[in-house]
């Protein structure tokens, strides 16, 4: 097929929904698809989601995608797949999923993770090259030994989310180098899974898959799956990486230095280096580019908290979640920066960079008489762009200034949110026109292919569509001085918060 007629399918996993992308050779987007998927929290702080929906999903958003790109799917050379890091399905003996996977932002494991750090929290660094807390999928799989043993003894594999979703089309157990790293049980140096790490969970590294190149073709679409998608058998797939990693890609970051800051389910800030370092403050990861790495560090909820926010307080029977979303946007646009003093702290789910505390509970600090809906959803934006600059902070206490950034993910749909994130942070943004990880996951299927000779040869459609956003002095100057009272009440209320869960636990014991 020639190069001009190929279409490249990228599907990216996220933690509220799937996304299916079709580009062309030029990187153009010719088609796009949607499903949404649902996170169960059965307890506070818990996180998880039933695997067999994101096949659901798939089913539902591929389609989609080709009937938007005038059908065809003959014309499909390649696919490629991402999905948010550490996030893991236990299988056993028969192919069964175990349990619902523990996702990312996932809280339950606080006090292993406490334990594995006190206990080895060097060794873990050294071997792992990061820090352990209730992100990674050490800790999750320690909390399961603890308390699901049943469960534990029957795994056989693991795979990480993007690789048992690829799986329902190929039937591979692979995974890439960014998703080992992310589990925390890969050692970096030795480019392999560590015994060790492995054994403070209790598991083998048999039930680990081989690990391979972003870019590696490990299969082609064969099945009941893949021809519910609409999909013909033999296309090429990509293993694919984290989404993360490819949003950075797709909007055009590639070399060291590059800053991406991400509105999505999660908010994060990065940038691409030249190699992999260890910090108990950052986070580091391969990059999907081969030779570079990743340095990252993020907060918890962002496009989670906007949609825990409309969901509760927002939304109307009978009204689509767009509507409201769009209510909400022109109320806070009619709000003046600052909020009138309202300030919000966005740890709906615990919160990691830089306080990696699984106890911190959200806020809404300074409500008066006078504040309006407009306000709170303003305040939202800008306590999660306060926690930004918490991210973009740690960076400078390494060594590591960010003195502009790439915007990427669904939030930048809102042009106040990128407007806010410019003005608290200080910094010029560019918002790529396509920045979105199933969009970066598409362009790496075209590289794994081989349509494309190579990351350096990758075209990303039109780079003058991209926005470019300046902070305004005058507001970036309020934003400064608010800040600093964000972190402030933060620390007044942390010990506040670490109280609130023993004093329900005892209530609750004596029912």
């Amino acid at each position: 097929m020639p190069a001009d007629d190929m279409l490249f399918l990228g599907v990216d996993l996220g933690a509220g929904g799937l996304k299916a992308t079709l580009v062309d050779a030029d990187g153009r987007v010719r088609g796009t698809g949607s499903a949404d998927v649902t996170t169960a929290t059965p307890h506070p702080g818990w996180s998880e989601q039933d695997p067999r929906q994101w096949t659901r999903a798939m089913i539902e958003a591929v389609p989609r995608a080709i009937a938007q790109a005038g059908g065809r799917p003959q014309r499909i050379a390649a696919i490629s797949f991402s999905a948010g890091a550490h996030s893991s399905v236990l299988v056993g003996a028969g192919g069964e999923v175990l349990r619902p996977a523990i996702l990312w932002n996932d809280q339950r494991s606080g006090l292993e993770s406490r334990e594995l750090d006190e206990a080895h929290g060097g060794e873990i660094l050294a071997t792992g090259g990061n820090r352990v807390s209730p992100t990674w999928t050490l800790p999750h799989l320690v909390w399961v030994a603890r308390h699901e043993p049943d469960v534990h003894r029957r795994i056989r594999r693991i795979y990480v989310a993007k690789d048992w979703l690829r799986a329902q089309m190929t039937g591979d157990w692979t995974t890439d180098r960014t998703d080992a790293v992310g589990t925390l049980f890969y050692d970096i140096d030795r480019d392999a899974w560590s015994p060790f790490l492995c054994g403070l969970a209790g598991i083998s590294v048999d039930v680990l898959p081989p690990v391979v190149e972003p870019s590696a073709r490990v299969g082609a679409t064969a099945g009941p799956v893949a021809a519910a998608c609409g999909l013909p058998d033999g296309i090429a797939v990509v293993c694919g990486t984290s989404d993360t990693s490819v949003e950075a890609f797709g909007a055009g970051a590639g070399a060291a230095g590059e800053a991406t800051v991400k509105l999505a389910t999660a908010a994060t800030v990065s940038v691409v280096a030249a190699g992999g370092g260890r910090s108990r403050t950052l986070i580091n990861y391969p990059y999907v580019v081969p030779g570079l790495w990743y340095t990252i560090t993020g907060t918890n909820s962002c496009a989670s908290a906007h949609k825990w926010l409309r969901d509760r307080f927002f939304a109307r029977p009978g009204e689509g979640g767009h509507a409201a979303f769009e209510r909400m946007e022109a109320a806070a646009a009619a709000t003046p920066a600052g909020s009138d003093g309202l300030i919000f702290h966005p740890y709906l789910t615990g919160e990691r960079a830089p306080h990696w505390d699984p106890l911190l509970r959200a806020d809404y600090l300074g409500i008066t008489m006078r504040h309006e809906s407009g306000h709170f959803v303003r305040a939202l934006y800008e306590g999660i762009a306060y926690s930004l600059r918490d991210c973009r902070d740690l960076f400078a206490g390494e060594g590591l200034p960010i003195d502009s950034a790439r915007l990427v993910g669904g939030g930048t749909k809102s042009r106040l949110w990128r407007q806010i994130v410019a003005d608290v942070l200080g910094i010029d943004i560019r918002v790529p026109e396509n920045n979105e990880a199933s969009y970066g996951a598409a362009l790496l299927a075209a590289v794994g292919s081989g349509a494309v000779a190579g990351f350096a040869a990758v075209r990303r459609g039109d780079p003058g569509a991209d926005a470019v956003i300046r902070p305004d002095p005058a507001r970036a100057a309020l934003y400064d001085d608010l800040f600093s009272l964000y972190r402030q009440s933060q620390a007044a209320m942390a010990g506040i918060y670490h109280s609130i869960p023993a004093l329900l636990a005892r209530h609750e014991a004596a029912r």
